[in-house]
């Protein structure tokens, strides 16, 4: 500050406003106090509050490294679980005030949290905690015990010791007048990102209506959809404070957008006439105050609850995630730009849009446009997502299987570390760990995408593809129909794992119907299989021969014995692909070469004669 105090301040505004506010939303938390150089939030999971204080350290650390020593600026987060006094929007007690205390008690850009917290969380996150022992703090009469996260690249500076047994932990909320919650306390900002990611601003919905059950409606889906939108790492939100100035008043698009350094602003309002609730929501670009996209809902109100989560969950998908709106935006302008001008964000978009065309020409230059993205800005951990993405369907082409898939699992691997609240990266590292036949912790992985972002579309989808191989084959394709029902103009990508899901249940017709919108520049293998059993299921076996004679000539050792030896394959799906490729006529018996390549395979018992 004395050096240059009006910089620093830009500097922690900046921060404030672009990473920790948005960390905190996305990690379902809420800002209760600032304090100058410092702020107290609550978060209603421990493992959240925990999830949020590594992805602040993490993100602040990479952002550090590019700035020259004299502009650093590192944070100490403390963090505890206890009982708190409600008031208003306020909270006060010992629980607030020991995460204060361990707060004070971390080093520059360390975390610091009680041994309640260490003993919740310790076998449900992947971080070492090392104890620093009991600490006397001020205005707290029994010593606190505190504990010191270690994350990758940090060594323990002592051994860890067991925890006290659960039951020591009980009665933590034992009084109805207070609230549970996981108090994080943390002094300092960081600097502003430097990635280039959009920024959207959730307007207070109108309540045209008046009376106070709609204005209710209104207010909490507003609050959904930031929450909602704020699990999407491609761009940032603006934390509710900030726009509830702007309740029941009219704005300019532009005049909002300059106030709150937003490029997009999302507004709506809610209607109720007899037993109808009218919503409308609009997306508007604030440089040029353009209608980008709206929609109007109309519902019967008898369960009001269930509207709102429905339009909060539609607009959110339509507007973020790989296909979004904003996305698509960001793409346009990056069209215009001129290569040497584009920002680590920039080449992710781009990079994206290619991935999305499913030819192979088009991934190997989506892997050339990511790549750049990492290059410029390592720590973009959905860049390294999309090159998980890029790099297993290039695999899937018969491109180089083994360095491509290996590529993926790395990238997939490296996205968790960098940002373990991002719902894709675990379904990215999911779905790696199924191509390599770990099912166990594809499911575990694939159920904390969930746990991060049950209505995301994306997350949804990948879920269906890999449903069948955990069992739930039913459940994919009822995943694939919530789907549907949340976007109905999903993109082309989803095709495959939809028509998979379909067909693992025997809905043959509607996998085809998915398989219409692919051309056979988009199939790879398992597309071709999927296409040509479907045919012979419905009994179309004349059309399934055709399908299959092209398959054949793209991919001459494709066999039944051989699809059905894929890594992770479970047995339904293994009786399903043995019924139908071969009423669709595909050779039953893999070569001994092919056999060579596979790990203990199972052989058809035709195969043994």
């Amino acid at each position: 500050m004395e050096r240059d105090e009006a910089g620093t301040f830009e500097r922690l505004k900046a921060g404030r406003k672009e990473l920790f506010e948005p960390e905190i939303a996305r990690h379902h938390g809420r800002i209760f106090k600032l304090m100058g150089d410092g702020m107290l939030a609550e978060f209603s999971r421990v493992v959240d509050a925990v999830e949020c204080a590594v992805a602040l350290q993490r993100g602040l650390g990479e952002r550090n490294a590019s700035l020259p020593e004299a502009e650093r600026i590192q944070v100490r987060i403390g963090i505890n679980l206890g009982e708190v006094i409600v008031d208003g929007d306020d909270r006060y007690g010992d629980g607030v005030n020991i995460a204060a205390r361990l707060q004070q008690l971390a080093e520059p850009g360390d975390i610091c949290v009680s041994g309640k917290v260490a003993k919740e969380v310790e076998k449900k996150l992947a971080f070492g905690f090392e104890p620093m022992g009991e600490q006397k703090v001020k205005n707290i009469a029994e010593p606190v015990q505190a504990f010191r996260i270690t994350l990758e690249g940090q060594t323990r500076r002592r051994p860890a010791v067991r925890f006290p047994p659960r039951w020591a932990l009980a009665g933590t909320a034992a009084f109805i007048s207070l609230l549970l919650i996981a108090g994080a306390a943390w002094q300092f900002w960081p600097a502003a990102p430097v990635s280039g990611k959009p920024s959207v601003a959730v307007l207070p919905f109108d309540n045209y209506g008046g009376d106070e059950a709609t204005g209710r409606l209104a207010n909490g889906l507003t609050e959904d959809i930031i929450t909602d939108l704020a699990r999407f790492p491609e761009f940032t939100v603006v934390a509710r404070n900030s726009t509830a100035a702007y309740k029941g008043k009219a704005a300019d698009p532009r005049e909002v957008g300059a106030a709150l350094h937003v490029g997009y602003i999302i507004e709506g309002s809610i209607q109720r006439e007899a037993d109808r609730v009218r919503i409308t929501a609009q997306l508007i670009d604030t440089a040029t105050g353009q209608h980008l996209w709206s929609n109007r809902w109309d519902r019967p109100d008898e369960d009001i609850f269930a509207v709102q989560t429905e339009i909060a969950e539609q607009v959110t998908n339509r507007l973020g995630g790989g296909a979004g709106l904003i996305q698509e935006a960001g793409r346009i302008a990056a069209h215009r730009k001129r290569p040497g001008n584009l920002s680590a964000y920039e080449y992710y978009l781009l990079g994206t849009e290619k991935l999305e065309q499913i030819t192979k020409a088009d991934i190997q230059e989506a892997i050339k446009l990511l790549t750049r993205a990492v290059e410029l800005d390592p720590g973009l951990a959905r860049a390294w997502v999309e090159l998980y993405h890029s790099h297993g369907l290039l695999a899937s082409f018969g491109v180089n299987p083994e360095s491509e898939r290996k590529a993926a699992a790395d990238a997939a691997e490296r996205a968790v570390r960098l940002d373990p609240s991002d719902a894709e990266a675990h379904a990215a590292l999911g779905m790696s760990f199924g191509e390599r036949g770990d099912i166990a912790r594809a499911k575990a992985e694939m159920d904390t995408a969930l746990r991060l972002a049950p209505g995301s579309a994306e997350i949804l989808t990948f879920y269906a593809g890999w449903a069948s191989a955990f069992g739930e084959a039913e459940r994919g394709a009822d995943m694939v129909d919530q789907v549907i029902r949340l976007d109905p103009n999903y993109p082309m990508w989803t095709s495959g794992p939809f028509s998979y899901a379909y067909y693992m249940v025997g809905r043959y017709e509607d996998a085809l119907k998915m398989l219409e919108r692919l051309t056979p520049d988009n199939y790879e293998k398992w597309r071709w299989v999927v296409h040509s059993s479907s045919l012979a299921g419905l009994g179309r076996i004349e059309e399934a021969k055709v399908f299959v004679k092209e398959a054949l000539k793209r991919h001459p050792d494709l066999t039944v014995e051989g699809m059905v030896n894929e890594p992770g394959m479970s047995a339904a799906e293994r009786r399903r692909f043995i019924e139908t490729m071969q009423l669709a006529g595909f050779p039953v018996c893999a070569s001994d070469e092919q056999l060579a390549k596979l790990s203990s395979p199972q052989r058809l018992p035709e195969c043994l004669k």
